[in-house]
C-alpha cells in the first residue's frame, strides 16, 4: 500500500484511497462520548467537565494514531471519521435513547441539529488532522508518510 498522498487527484479517489480500517477505528473511539450521553454516564460524572475531557481524550487519540501511523490522507482521514461519528451518533441516539429513556433524544429528536452535527464533526476531524500533520513533522515524517 502506498503511503503518498495524491492532492492533485480528485476528492471522489482520494477518499477510496482512505484507509476505512483507521476511520472506522476512530469513529469508534469518539462513540464513547454518546454511549455515556445516552446511558447517563455524563450526567453521574458531572457535567460539564466530563463532555469536555472526553472530548479532548478523543481528539488527543485521534491525533496520535494518525499522527503515529502511515495513513495516506493524514489530514482526510480525521475528516471522514467525524463525519462517520456523526451519523454513527445519529442512529445511535435514534436506536439508544427510546429504549433507554422511553422517548427518542439527540439530532433525530431536533432535526434541525443534524446539519451542524455533521459540519461541526467534520471541522473537528479536520483541525485533529492538522494537528496529526505537526505530530508527522515532529517526527520527521512528511505527510505522505515518508521521512522529510
Amino acid at each position: 500500500m502506498s503511503t503518498e498522498p495524491a492532492p492533485g487527484l480528485p476528492l471522489s479517489v482520494r477518499l477510496r484511497r482512505l484507509d476505512r480500517r483507521m476511520v472506522a477505528l476512530l469513529t469508534a473511539v469518539a462513540l464513547v462520548r454518546p454511549l455515556l450521553s445516552v446511558t447517563g454516564l455524563t450526567d453521574a460524572l458531572g457535567r460539564p467537565l466530563t463532555p469536555l475531557l472526553l472530548t479532548a481524550g478523543i481528539s488527543l487519540a485521534w491525533i496520535l494514531a494518525v499522527g503515529l501511523s502511515r495513513v495516506r490522507e493524514p489530514l482526510l482521514t480525521p475528516v471522514a471519521a467525524g463525519v462517520a461519528y456523526a451519523l454513527a451518533a445519529v442512529v445511535l441516539s435514534g436506536v439508544l435513547s427510546p429504549v433507554l429513556t422511553g422517548e427518542l433524544r439527540g439530532p433525530l429528536a431536533r432535526p434541525q441539529a443534524i446539519l451542524p452535527m455533521f459540519l461541526v464533526n467534520g471541522v473537528w476531524g479536520a483541525v485533529c488532522g492538522v494537528c496529526a500533520l505537526g505530530v508527522r513533522r515532529m517526527r520527521g515524517v512528511d505527510g505522505r508518510g515518508g521521512r522529510s
